[in-house]
């Protein structure tokens, strides 16, 4: 009967480090980290106008149109013409209908190039636009 009860009794515990709680630390620190972290959209460094207030649009499928001081158009870090833009544009429409679009363009730059943009954004009939400015210095 005694060896019964020591074949079915509790387990002694044998001796080493236990990780559990030190896994458990470290998959908070991660999800800290996913949250805190800035998920940016791609793009090209310009240096943006200021205004007062600014509404964030970026999600996941938003394209960014960019402007640099040149001149030159970039549809998420890679240079495009105007007529190049307008047809991926139109291809990324007949997947996804209605997504947002964020032009940015770089201060110096001449104001008939935004226009430009923001017309092919119209013929295209793309109506989740947003301009993106900086903050103002304070």
């Amino acid at each position: 009967m005694a060896s019964n009860a020591s074949r079915f009794g509790t387990k002694k515990r044998t001796g080493g480090i236990n990780i559990t709680p030190f896994v458990d630390v470290l998959l908070v620190v991660l999800v800290i980290f996913i949250l805190t972290s800035n998920a940016s959209i791609p793009g090209i460094k310009v240096d943006l106008p200021k205004a007062s207030a600014a509404v964030a649009l970026e999600k996941p499928k938003t394209k960014a149109i960019t402007i640099d001081n040149a001149g030159k158009v970039f549809l998420d870090a890679y240079p495009v013409t105007l007529p190049e833009l307008e047809e991926r544009l139109r291809t990324e429409k007949a997947l996804t209908p209605d997504f947002p679009v964020i032009v940015r363009g770089d201060s110096s730059v001449q104001y008939a190039k935004v226009v430009e943009v923001l017309d092919l954004l119209r013929r295209i009939d793309l109506n989740q636009i947003g301009l993106v400015t900086g903050k103002p210095a304070a």
